[in-house]
């Protein structure tokens, strides 16, 4: 929704929506994540180590580890893993939520809040109407 109250594009009434204070499964599971993770930490005593610079480059090292498993595929070969490789990329994608749960945790930031709301600003800077097929940055449309 932009300043005036009006739906800024696709997207944005959905978004809109589900803002802040809304419940549902995917914050449901976030939380679910943030409070299993934030007992693994403590049952190891890993507190001290989860610092948000700590967790933040843990988070960076872990999609580069997903990146190893696309760098030199073609678009169609990325598209079409083999079941070993997409398990593998799986358990990759898993490593780097968790790092991201839990630094947002640990930062004090509700992620489901910040993605409705991060959707709200995307579909007001990118409008449908402008966006659409288009892969330019939003102050080049």
């Amino acid at each position: 929704m932009n300043p005036s109250g009006d739906i800024a594009g696709e997207g944005a009434a959905a978004a809109q929506e589900a803002a802040p204070g809304a419940t549902g499964a995917p914050s449901d599971a976030l939380h679910e994540l943030r409070d299993a993770m934030r007992q693994f930490a403590a049952e190891r005593a890993w507190e001290p180590f989860h610092t948000p610079k700590n967790l933040a480059m843990a988070l960076a090292g872990e999609a580069g580890e997903v990146i190893e498993h696309f760098q030199w595929l073609t678009a169609e070969q990325s598209m079409a893993l083999p079941p070993a490789s997409r398990e593998e990329v799986a358990f990759e994608l898993a490593d780097v939520l968790l790092y991201l749960v839990r630094l947002g945790d640990v930062l004090g930031i509700d992620l489901a809040d910040a993605a409705r709301r991060k959707m709200v600003l995307d579909a007001q800077r990118y409008p449908v109407e402008r966006a659409r097929g288009r892969a330019d940055k939003h102050d080049r449309l």
